[in-house]
C-alpha cells in the first residue's frame, strides 16, 4: 500500500467533513471545498481522522488512495490555515496594484495588462513590485499564480519579468564576438 495513503488525515476542530457515495466536501472557516470520490478508493470516517483504503489490490488502486489522501489532506489545510503564493517583479518600471478581485500590471507592454481572480482566490500587493494570492483550494492558488507569471516570465539574460519569490533565474552570458 502507499506509504502516504497509509497515514491518516487527522480533522481539526471546527472543520466539518461530510462523505457522501460520490463526493467529500469540507467546510471550515476559509471556506467550502469538495472532491469528488474515486472508484478505486474506500474512504472511511473514525475518531476525528479519515483512512483511505484501495478498493482492490491493483496498482492504480494503489497509487490512488495516496493521491485522494493528499487530495483532501490539502483541503482540510486549505480551510483551517489557506495556502498562499508570492510573486515579484523585476524590471524597471514594473509594478503591480490590486483592486478588489482585479490585478492591474505595468510590465514592459504597450498597454495595462488587467487580470480578474476568480471567486475565493484574493490578490494583495504589499508593494508595487510584490504580488501575494491567497485562497482555500491549493490547486487553483497555483494555477493563478502560473497564469500571472505566464504574463511576463523572466528572460534569461537581464532577468526580467514576473518571479516566484523563491525561483532563482539561471543569467545567460551575452554572446561575444
Amino acid at each position: 500500500m502507499s506509504r502516504i495513503g497509509k497515514m491518516p488525515v487527522a480533522i481539526p476542530a471546527g472543520v466539518d467533513v461530510s462523505i457522501k457515495q460520490d463526493q467529500i466536501s469540507v467546510n471550515g472557516a476559509g471556506g467550502n471545498l469538495s472532491l469528488t470520490q474515486n472508484a478505486l478508493v474506500k474512504v472511511s470516517h473514525d475518531a476525528g481522522k479519515l483512512s483511505f483504503q484501495p478498493a482492490n489490490d491493483s496498482r492504480q488502486a494503489n497509487a490512488m488512495s495516496g493521491t485522494m489522501r493528499q487530495l483532501v489532506n490539502n483541503m482540510v489545510l486549505g480551510v483551517t490555515k489557506g495556502f498562499e503564493k508570492k510573486l515579484n517583479l523585476v524590471g524597471v518600471g514594473y509594478k503591480a496594484q490590486a483592486q478588489g478581485a482585479k490585478l492591474n500590471l505595468t510590465v514592459g507592454y504597450s498597454h495595462p495588462v488587467n487580470k480578474d481572480m476568480p471567486a475565493g482566490i484574493t490578490v494583495a500587493t504589499p508593494t508595487p513590485t510584490e504580488i501575494v494570492i491567497k485562497g482555500a483550494d491549493r490547486q487553483r492558488v497555483g494555477q493563478v499564480a502560473a497564469e500571472i507569471r505566464a504574463i511576463r516570465p523572466p528572460e534569461p539574460y537581464k532577468g526580467k519579468g514576473i518571479r516566484y519569490s523563491d525561483e532563482k533565474i539561471t543569467i545567460k552570458e551575452t554572446k561575444k564576438k
